[in-house]
């Protein structure tokens, strides 16, 4: 089955073929002559899941998913969420990004925090979602040098290493994008057999 994944992000299209397999085509926004940024305009992870997968689907009437992430942590009403990719200012800088956060967090006891992703598939125009969760906890100073986005500070739990000192292999044993990817890939197997 040949499979769209909605985003520009080179990690997560690296991340999730790698995840998948090689029981499906992972197409990529280029591959499909797609040029532009997607919109992103809702208010929850969930909303600019389905928004991203829709509007590729309903643009190119090909089966496609998105997904949208955000590390909510609880000593900050569960920020940055929708916003964890524009946190520190109107473009995509992890690194004004981390250092927001870890200026917040200063003098705070609760560190702890999580990452979710929700995936959004649409095939032949009915959308299922799925939802990914690691729990964990926000470190005082980056850590590592792998991943991308908030990985270098944070630490999941019953672990030692942040996602940044990670291998690729060993996150995606354990992180969030790779929980609801297995949802998806089940599914997907599921749907295949029907």
């Amino acid at each position: 089955m040949d499979l769209v994944f909605a985003t520009n992000n080179q990690h997560k299209i690296k991340e999730i073929k790698n995840l998948i397999g090689e029981e499906f085509s992972i197409k990529s926004l280029g591959d499909i002559g797609f040029v532009g940024e997607i919109p992103e305009t809702k208010m929850t992870i969930e909303g600019n899941a389905s928004q991203k997968s829709f509007f590729i689907y309903d643009k190119y009437k090909i089966n496609c998913f998105a997904d949208d992430t955000g590390l909510e942590i609880k000593s900050l009403n569960g920020r940055p969420g929708v916003f964890s990719a524009r946190y520190a200012s109107d473009e995509c800088d992890f690194n004004k990004n981390m250092n927001r956060v870890l200026d917040e967090l200063k003098g705070k006891d609760d560190r702890s925090a999580r990452f979710r992703t929700i995936i959004s598939l649409i095939i032949d125009g009915e959308e299922k979602t799925f939802e990914g969760i690691v729990n964990g906890k926000i470190i005082k100073r980056k850590k590592g040098k792998d991943g991308f986005g908030y990985d270098p500070i944070f630490l999941p739990d019953d672990y030692d290493l942040t996602f940044a000192e990670m291998s690729l292999a060993e996150k995606n044993i354990i992180s969030h994008r790779a929980r609801a990817s297995k949802r998806l890939v089940e599914y997907l197997n599921s749907f295949r057999t029907q």
